[in-house]
């Protein structure tokens, strides 16, 4: 049998590499994906090389342009925000890698994959539901779900009787932690008391808002249907984009939310995430939507939002339900162009200024000063039509 695994090179999946050839007889194949979780992916192909996989079957790949332009813009032009805190960044980062799995999997004749998730959280369903939506007859092996080695002990006791490389160097974090390009998540230790509050030194990317410059930095961001284009009017990639708002927010104390979450599986999870450039992103995007955007369709995006958010947290990216939004949330987003001007402080994202070549706000009617366009006599009658069914059920009552 030949397995493509999702392979980061760390004791897991290391340990599923050679879990797979032992207890399968399976030619491993490994996919390393590069989506900008600030390690160095080459050292998975060391890793694996050391491990017996054929050069040529050793996969690594920068996904990142790919992961920001066709994943992350896409949701964030639906302002998408689960359970009104989280922006998703580990669920929109696995349809991405169950895509690229199973394109690997075809393209070396592959009869199944493998991941590291673990029976207990979110990413098995997501990785899942992703690989049979692409492919309904790949086999599917979950090793969390069939082994015994269910704790760090056992795993450092089968990479030792089996040669596996483990780095020891260093302290190892008390936290399970997940990282790509919009966000670094902690989950764990500490974190499973929901009363406790998280030591400073958990947080990797942003600066304290307490220590943060005293000093408020400005910058605009240019749009262009409902994709940022530009920062400071500097045209960048989607990727390049995302990594300079993340520097802005980090040197600000940007993004960190400590949150307890549902779990698609049941069970409620208390994480914390830290999520910079995202979070002025969307401080931006419904910037420039409130000028740009119908009064029926903002609020029927707002509407349907927590259903798109839901069906991305829970794995169904690849579902016709969610192709559908996302055709109607992108029919409304040919309009949303122009620039915002942000002010960013200690922790805060303050919007100051938003301006559009087809901006729907109307000086002339929404003055407070005397104009020509509208007449405040209509109100009147606006105001006795929408009350006409309180006046008809007031008379019926006797509430005259």
């Amino acid at each position: 049998m030949k397995v493509v695994l999702a392979y980061s090179g760390g004791l897991d999946t290391s340990v599923i590499l050679k879990w797979l050839q032992e207890k399968y007889n399976a030619e491993v194949v490994t996919f390393t994906a590069d989506i900008g979780q600030g390690e160095e992916v080459e050292e998975a192909r060391e890793k694996a090389l050391q491990l017996g996989i054929k050069p040529e079957n050793i996969f690594i790949e920068d996904l990142r342009e790919e992961f920001v332009r066709d994943y992350v813009f896409p949701m964030f032009r639906a302002n998408a925000i689960y359970e009104g805190e989280y922006l998703l960044g580990t669920s929109i980062a696995r349809p991405l890698i169950a895509k690229r799995q199973i394109e690997i999997a075809e393209k070396v004749g592959a009869e199944a994959v493998a991941h590291g998730a673990t029976g207990k959280g979110n990413d098995q369903v997501r990785f899942e539901l992703g690989y049979y939506a692409l492919k309904p007859d790949i086999k599917v092996i979950a090793p969390w779900r069939e082994w015994d080695l269910n704790s760090r002990e056992k795993l450092l006791q089968f990479a030792e009787k089996h040669g596996i490389p483990i780095n020891r160097h260093g302290k190892k974090s008390p936290y399970s932690m997940d990282a790509n390009l919009l966000h670094i998540s902690y989950e764990g230790g500490i974190l499973e008391d929901p009363w406790a509050e998280p030591e400073e030194e958990m947080w990797r990317w942003t600066t304290s808002p307490e220590k943060a410059p005293d000093k408020p930095e400005y910058l605009e961001i240019e749009f262009k249907n409902g994709d940022p284009i530009a920062i400071n009017g500097s045209r960048m990639s989607p990727a390049q984009l995302l990594e300079t708002l993340n520097e802005y927010g980090k040197r600000h104390g940007i993004g960190r939310i400590d949150i307890v979450e549902n779990r698609f599986v049941g069970m409620k999870s208390r994480g914390c995430y830290e999520t910079p450039g995202g979070t002025i992103l969307l401080k931006a995007h419904r910037a420039i939507e409130s000028i740009t955007l119908d009064r029926g369709e903002a609020h029927l995006k707002d509407e349907i939002m927590p259903k798109y958010a839901e069906l991305i947290y829970n794995g169904f990216w690849f579902s016709p339900e969610r192709e559908a939004l996302q055709k109607l949330i992108d029919n409304t987003q040919k309009n949303v162009e122009g620039v915002v001007r942000l002010k960013l402080y200690k922790g805060n994202v303050f919007v100051v200024g938003r301006r559009s070549p087809k901006s729907l706000f109307s000086p002339e009617f929404a003055t407070f000063e005397e104009d020509k366009v509208y007449n405040q006599k209509d109100a009147e009658g606006f105001i006795k039509l929408n009350a006409l069914r309180f006046i008809i059920e007031g008379y019926v009552r006797g509430k005259k």
